[in-house]
C-alpha cells in the first residue's frame, strides 16, 4: 500500500465560529422572509410555528441540530407562502 500524505486526506473544515455565523445568517434571512409574507400569513398557525422554530427551538438546539431546524423552518415558510398565493 502506498504511503499517503495525511494533509491530503483531511477535508478542509470550517471553524466552529464560521459555521455558527453561517447558521445565524441563514436564520436572519428566514426571519426576513417570514416577515415579508404580510398580515394574511400571520393568521395562519404555520406562521407561529415557523417563528417558534426560528427563535425558541433554534436557541435551545446544538449547532448540528440548528441546521436541521433551519431546513424545517424554510420548508414551512415556503409552504406558507404557497398557501397564501394559492388562496
Amino acid at each position: 500500500m502506498p504511503k499517503r500524505d495525511p494533509a491530503e486526506s483531511k477535508s478542509p473544515r470550517r471553524s466552529f465560529r464560521a459555521r455558527y455565523d453561517a447558521l445565524e445568517q441563514q436564520r436572519e434571512d428566514l426571519i426576513v422572509r417570514l416577515g415579508e409574507l404580510g398580515e394574511k400569513a400571520r393568521a395562519n398557525p404555520a406562521h407561529a410555528r415557523a417563528r417558534k422554530l426560528l427563535n425558541e427551538t433554534f436557541r435551545g438546539a446544538s449547532l448540528v441540530q440548528r441546521a436541521a431546524i433551519l431546513e424545517a423552518a424554510s420548508w414551512l415558510i415556503t409552504l406558507l407562502d404557497r398557501s397564501i398565493t394559492a388562496a
